[in-house]
């Protein structure tokens, strides 16, 4: 039931000249993007990688810290109660719950830094834009 059919020559497809396909891949090589560009692209990401690195450190230190006091005035409850100990346990309590508030500001700090650093501008001043607007809760807070 198949067919035969027969193509002749003039109709068949043929190849062009060697010379015309090297001279086509010479076009599209100078119009290729330089080796250069890819090269920025990873030292770009590492750069947004480390940025990532300080914030999660920061985030990490911060909470460790802050932890650590709050369980070693926890372990103070323990000693005899003088006045001494109160000022220690109170002290200790206060610094871990102003650290604990803290981290957040110096995160945001950070990361407007870095988005500064990559050039994005925009976020730059959403973060600045923040931290001004937190500086002025705090400066009513303690003025009222």
């Amino acid at each position: 039931m198949a067919e035969r059919v027969e193509v002749s020559e003039a109709a068949a497809p043929t190849p062009p000249p060697m010379e015309a396909v090297a001279k086509a891949n010479a076009v599209v090589t100078e119009t290729e993007t330089p080796a250069a560009v890819p090269a920025q692209a990873p030292a770009r990401l590492g750069r947004a990688m480390a940025g990532e690195r300080w914030i999660a450190r920061i985030l990490r230190g911060g909470a460790l810290i802050s932890g650590s006091m709050f369980l070693a005035s926890l372990g103070l409850e323990v000693l005899p109660q003088s006045e001494a100990v109160h000022v220690a346990i109170d002290t200790l309590r206060k610094g871990a719950a102003s650290l604990l508030l803290v981290t957040p500001v110096a995160r945001l700090v950070v990361a407007g830094t870095m988005l500064g650093l990559r050039g994005e501008w925009r976020y730059t001043l959403y973060a600045a834009g923040v931290l001004g607007l937190l500086a002025i809760a705090v400066g009513a807070g303690i003025s009222a």
